[in-house]
């Protein structure tokens, strides 16, 4: 299947629709707007602009066209990628979108070396006259003088007595013969040659033209017969459209708190919006920069021909049948998938559900105004933030996006910023204080368990909390749907004052079990806080107590905290006027410890032995472990008390040695050393027996402790 087939295939619902949106991105500029005609009217005025919080917008235009018509808008240069990257087309009586055209911005040099003569060298007169040698030339120096360029050359000319400067000399061929003539004694210079100049003409107006900063003219023809509705649609970075609220608590507790929302628009544009259908969109489309506008150019490798070129490895596309087939089977599984969960909007999808209904807008439409101006702070009673001020939007849930139509067009000039009031609804709203010592050590937060009872997204912002007339603080909420629940805090609580206490107990054993001559122990650490609240106000409170969350620690009492977050468990303690309330959180935390049983010391295996928390078989083991122990000790040191007597012997023997190489052979002393040496030898040699008899009963008991060891398996 070829891609124009393919193309049409994808698009069969909307068979006069050209989309030339090539890749989502944003660029940085702030100003994208179709400017007037000559006659000062827009060929297709701005009728809808859709404006997400991540930054981009979508502008929609709609108008008219008859016949072949070509309508001509003009961009900033910085705003192309921008176009080229969105840009939606429609004719919705059929006729068709032909073509899209706009000036090219290749690179300036790529340009310049594409004309005969090469500018991108900033080449002087002298080069580029050697440029065009072989050229005919009409000069005037000071008479005219015609000829072709031989070329120019440089010449030394002596300017006083020791002094030489470097002039340029044109040689021409005459008809007359060669001449040479000073460059700077030339006033005039034509090339005879009007294709040659035309091109020194296209080079120069190139040089100019990157130069310039102004606008780019963007042109969209039209082909069909009689008068047809047609649009275009772009996106492009837009500021990000912003919500502010204002809360105002009642004094009456049976009266439910009132919300209201407004939503900050600006028009950076250079062009007035006027009587415009504004869209607010709460989502975070993917954005990104890619320079479209640049012509690129793929690097080629030169190949030269053999005369016997060797075979080289083959690749092979895959079958276009099959490939469409692939793509059609996985637009259903889209279709599928969009069936059960609802695809999120896009530019396009806006721009098709709207796109007949722009053309039946009220231009009239106005916000409207009251009818009196009473002041918004009365002597008496709550701030009533309702009078004079209706919502103008529509809130509605598109996917994972969420919008707020405004009812009534739009008028705001250009460079201007505008309030949209777009909720005016009572809310539920229950006032608690809120209590983390890392925020504040003494006092908790005055705040609120605020629920979203509207059908309303409230996107993120700030909220100006007044409590009856009076303003009580700001608070900050993040993205919060319908039904949601999250705590606000808006001020100090003065009136409640907090003291907490950290309290510790020592280590218990809980549980200890011998496997394979390894001592398992488990050990509870145990920690508490304690918190005592003082609440100096008129009325009963509810205090939120936060307190970090660890996962190695586990929470004993109370059983439950009345909120968990991640990281944070929020406990709620009722704080009566004038009686101190008490909360104790205790947490506990079990280690587990491996020891092997033959490495303890005595000591260490007694203090196990001594505790309650083991088992009478494990203790009857860990005390056979110490008798074996201490048998094994005394085999080994009755084994050391023999060596070492053998150390002793050997070192008399030594001494003996010596005192006889000093005496006759014959004396007393002698034959007395002779009978002591003997006498050691014999004993030397009835305590290496019991050496090795000791070695043999000691390697057998620490043999049968390993295996008594190994063979234990007790809790």
């Amino acid at each position: 299947m070829s891609r124009s087939l393919l193309f049409v295939r994808l698009f069969a619902r909307w068979p006069q629709l050209l989309l030339c949106a090539f890749v989502v991105a944003s660029v940085t500029a702030a100003t994208v707007a179709a400017w007037p005609g000559e006659d000062g009217k827009f060929p297709l005025p701005l009728k809808r602009v859709v404006m997400f919080s991540s930054g981009v917008g979508f502008f929609q235009h709609f108008g008219q066209v008859e016949g072949d018509a070509k309508v001509e808008m003009r961009f900033n240069v910085r705003d192309i990628n921008d176009l080229l990257k969105s840009m939606v087309v429609m004719d919705f009586d059929g006729g068709t979108v032909s073509t899209v055209t706009y000036g090219s911005k290749d690179p300036i040099t790529k340009t310049l070396k594409s004309f005969v003569i090469d500018l991108t060298t900033k080449p002087t007169l002298a080069q580029l006259l050697d440029q065009v040698r072989g050229e005919k030339v009409e000069i005037e120096a000071p008479s005219k003088i015609t000829g072709v360029i031989l070329g120019v050359e440089t010449r030394r000319k002596k300017v006083g007595e020791n002094e030489f400067i470097d002039i340029y000399m044109l040689n021409l061929v005459t008809d007359e013969g060669l001449r040479s003539i000073p460059l700077d004694t030339v006033s005039r210079i034509q090339l005879t040659n009007p294709q040659l100049n035309a091109e020194l003409n296209k080079a120069l107006a190139t040089l100019a033209s990157a130069l310039a900063t102004d606008k780019k003219a963007v042109s969209v023809s039209f082909l069909g017969k009689g008068k047809r509705n047609v649009q275009i649609g772009y996106i492009h970075e837009t500021p990000v459209w912003k919500t502010t609220y204002r809360l105002v608590l009642p004094g009456d507790e049976k009266k439910a708190p009132l919300l209201q929302g407004w939503a900050i628009v600006e028009n950076t544009t250079e062009n007035d919006w006027t009587d415009v259908s504004l869209t607010l969109v709460s989502g975070r489309p993917i954005s990104f920069i890619m320079d479209l506008y640049q012509p690129l150019y793929v690097p080629r490798p030169e190949e030269k021909l053999e005369l016997f070129a060797s075979l080289r490895p083959q690749t092979y596309g895959q079958d276009l049948a099959a490939r469409d087939a692939e793509f059609l089977a996985r637009r259903e599984e889209a279709r599928q998938l969009a069936g059960r969960a609802g695809a999120p909007p896009s530019a396009l999808a806006l721009q098709r559900r709207e796109g007949e209904k722009a053309f039946k807008a009220d231009a009239d439409g106005r916000l409207d105004r009251p009818a009196d101006g009473k002041a918004l702070m009365e002597a008496e009673g709550d701030i009533d933030i309702r009078r004079g001020v209706q919502s103008v939007a529509q809130a509605r849930d598109v996917g994972n996006f969420f919008q707020y139509e405004i009812n009534t067009p739009v008028t705001l000039p250009r460079q201007q910023s505008a309030m949209l009031p777009i909720v005016n609804e009572e809310v539920q709203a229950a006032r608690v204080s809120i209590y983390n010592p890392r925020v504040q050590p003494k006092h908790p937060l005055a705040g609120l368990r605020f629920t979203n009872s509207t059908n309303v997204h409230l996107m993120q912002g700030p909220i100006t909390v007044f409590d009856g007339n009076v303003y009580a603080g700001d608070a900050k909420i993040e993205d919060l749907p319908p039904k949601s629940t999250r705590l606000l805090s808006y001020a100090l609580d003065l009136e409640t004052e907090v003291a907490p206490l950290a309290k510790s107990e020592p280590e218990q054993l809980v549980s200890v079990k011998i496997v394979k001559g390894v001592l398992h122990a488990m050990r509870k650490f145990t920690r508490a806080q304690e918190y005592t609240v003082k609440n100096s106000g008129r009325r009963t409170k509810t205090v939120l107590i936060e307190q970090p969350l660890d996962p190695n620690w586990k929470l004993v009492s109370p059983k439950e905290p009345a909120e968990k977050t991640r990281d944070m468990y929020r406990f709620a303690v009722e704080a009566k006027p004038g009686e101190p309330a008490k909360l104790v959180v205790q947490e506990e935390r079990i280690e587990s410890q491996q020891i092997a049983v033959f490495s303890m010391d005595d000591n260490s295996i007694r203090i196990y032995i001594s505790s309650t928390a083991v088992s009478d078989k494990v203790k009857a083991a860990l005390q056979e472990v110490i008798k074996r122990k201490h048998e094994l000790a005394l085999l080994a040191a009755e084994r050391q008390r023999l060596e070492m007597r053998i150390r002793e012997i050997e070192q008399d023997q030594a001494r003996i040695r010596q005192n006889m190489a000093q005496l006759d052979r014959n004396s007393d002393l002698y034959k007395s050393y002779v009978n002591d040496f003997a006498a050691h030898e014999a004993e030397i040699k009835k305590t290496r027996s019991q050496i090795a008899a000791l070695v043999d009963k000691e390697a057998g008991a620490r043999k049968a402790l390993d295996e008594y060891l190994m063979g234990l398996n007790l809790e």
